[in-house]
């Protein structure tokens, strides 16, 4: 399906419309409070709760997500799988242009779109990657950032079933992030439906790609909820402009990005 026709009712346009309004306005008026003070240790005031649900996490990874990830990955051909990932990732770029806006980052926001525009024609829906070819690496984003911007500490670390490490203010961020995306209150059913599949199988990519440090968090740490707490709070506070920390190793958490597709 070619996204560069896709039509936007009126209905859905309305949707969008009353959930965006809102937000800017409270963009405008809470960009003057300027960025949250870059948070510094450990706030996990339930973590016998959050063990719990880590160790919920780590079976459901060890007995579904691991094994489903490595069939999925070694079953479909690299430049296939590839390009169900780009598509995945071009259907974030409105969301990612709608939280650049709210935070006033307009050319941020010039530079998306002309990557959904470029990937999403050339692309062919966004199958492949022109965009990065000709320069436009685009800024990808969500709505926890855009509440930092806003000011909004970042609160409680948490495990959240099937979702993994987070925080307070990243929870409410993806619980914006996938009620308000524009690709999916656009969409009609059931092509909403297959936005969703290819979500989910590039997250199926991401833990196939990365499996040996994945692997190694979860399955040969003396302590996995404690490594991933720390990596995932490095990884969030040096994404967000902050400084990592003395112990940053620099690695790239895989599920950083992760929409829970159960929302949808």
């Amino acid at each position: 399906m070619d996204l560069a026709h896709v039509t936007i009712t009126g209905r859905a346009a309305g949707r969008l419309g009353r959930i965006a309004l809102p937000m800017g306005l409270c963009a405008l008026m809470l960009a003057a409070c300027g960025p949250a003070p870059m948070a510094s240790g450990v706030n996990d005031p339930n973590e016998a709760q959050n063990r719990e649900i880590h160790a919920f996490n780590r079976g459901v990874d060890k007995v579904l997500l691991r094994p489903t990830a490595n069939t999925y990955s070694s079953i479909l051909p690299e430049p296939v799988e590839q390009g169900i990932s780009n598509f995945a990732t071009n259907l974030d770029a409105p969301g990612d242009v709608l939280n650049n806006v709210l935070q006033l980052r307009l050319g941020k926001a010039a530079e998306n779109t002309l990557r959904f525009a470029i990937n999403t024609t050339v692309g062919v829906g966004g199958l492949f990657d022109p965009a990065t070819a000709l320069g436009v690496a685009g800024d990808p984003t969500d709505f926890g950032e855009t509440l930092h911007i806003w000011g909004a500490p970042e609160g409680q670390y948490a495990e959240v079933p099937f979702m993994g490490p987070t925080t307070s203010r990243d929870l409410v961020g993806v619980i914006v992030d996938v009620a308000a995306n524009p690709v999916r209150l656009v969409l009609p059913q059931p092509e909403s439906y297959y936005a969703t599949g290819t979500k989910v199988a590039s997250r199926l990519s991401d833990r196939a790609r990365y499996s040996e440090t994945v692997d190694s968090i979860l399955y040969d740490s003396a302590d996995s909820y404690a490594q991933t707490r720390l990596l995932f709070l490095q990884n969030r506070r040096f994404a967000l402009g902050g400084a990592a920390g003395e112990a940053d190793v620099g690695f790239e958490d895989p599920y950083s990005d992760f929409e829970d597709p159960y929302a949808e």
